[in-house]
């Protein structure tokens, strides 16, 4: 399994940098932040930072979305970067939440993030194709690479990512989600003539280590606001039952107006809905032979990438125990 840390890119963008470098030390090899160039400072520009400050680290967002900018300017930004550092980056894509919600627009549809995400590969690497109806084609890239990883929850996402993406990020650790979800994936892969195991799945969390569980939960409960937004689309969609999981959907009864302004932040206070279970399902807290055993479960699932959101109090020390008690163990 393979490692990933998530940051926001807040100010003072060096601490972003110096962040990306610590988990690279660590023992990291992925370097993720939020893309919502409103709400944290874009995060494409401090991408180049990081890859000079670190060796090997890939980076990208988890997740940008199709609308935020024209799909050549996404492509052609993975491209120079790509080519810069030689080709370590990838880039996590969806639907759009903040991102969009913060200016006043919805999340993207699933048809237009699908030819989204052909497009941006397809230039990012080279190749000619149809955009705004005109061939398009970037002449300057040399041998370029971009793998394309989808976040999704609901059956027709999953069914997308399997057909098309190269990797699946579920944003939760659950491991019944996981299973259902990367289940859904395969079995769609399968069905598109995919390799299956050609996919990589990514399980991204937040993690605190430590023995204060009350503090812990509370210190992470922005997650299950942050995926209630999401669970909230599916229940609109699907109903409370039937296709999606009652593991998902039955939190968010209690769910009221939700405020982007403290959105993926500790002490969140629109997330008082969400219950110490969920922040216990969804999350990795307690001491490190905690998150060994929880990983462990999601390695036999099947994930192959556990993306490390790093938002609380005590961030220092939970990148240094992953780096000295759990990475290697895993």
């Amino acid at each position: 399994m393979d490692f990933g840390v998530v940051l926001q890119t807040d100010p003072p963008a060096r601490d972003v940098v110096s962040g990306m470098k610590a988990a690279e030390d660590n023992g990291f090899r992925y370097g993720w932040t939020f893309d919502s160039c409103v709400l944290w400072q874009e995060p494409f520009v401090i991408y180049s930072q990081v890859l000079a400050a670190t060796e090997q680290l890939v980076v990208g967002p988890m997740v940008t979305n199709p609308s935020t900018r024209d799909w050549s300017v996404t492509a052609s930004l993975f491209a120079t970067l790509n080519d810069m550092f030689g080709n370590r980056t990838v880039c996590g894509i969806g639907r759009g939440d903040s991102a969009r919600r913060v200016i006043g627009q919805k999340p993207a549809t699933l048809a237009t993030l699908g030819q989204a995400m052909t497009v941006i590969k397809e230039l990012a690497e080279g190749r000619e194709v149809e955009h705004h109806g005109t061939p398009v084609r970037i002449p300057w890239v040399r041998d370029g690479k971009l793998e394309v990883w989808m976040a999704a929850y609901g059956p027709k996402a999953l069914r997308m990512v399997g057909e098309q993406a190269d990797g699946f990020i579920l944003q939760t650790a659950d491991p019944d989600i996981a299973r259902w979800t990367i289940g859904s994936v395969r079995e769609a892969a399968a069905a598109a003539g995919r390799d299956p195991s050609a996919i990589t799945m990514c399980v991204a969390a937040p993690a605190y280590v430590g023995t204060d569980l009350p503090h812990q939960r509370d210190q992470l409960r922005w997650f299950g606001g942050m995926v209630g937004n999401h669970v909230a689309d599916l229940v609109a969609r699907y109903g409370e039952s039937g296709v999606v999981p009652k593991a998902l959907t039955d939190y968010i009864k209690d769910r009221a107006g939700y405020d982007y302004s403290h959105h993926g932040k500790a002490g969140n206070r629109s997330t008082d809905f969400v219950p110490d279970s969920i922040v216990d399902r969804f999350c990795l807290v307690g001491p490190a032979s905690a998150h060994v055993d929880r990983l462990q479960e999601l390695r036999e699932i099947g994930v192959d990438n556990f993306a490390l959101y790093l938002m609380h109090d005590d961030k220092d020390k939970t990148l240094a125990s992953y780096g000295n008690e759990v990475i290697g163990r895993v």
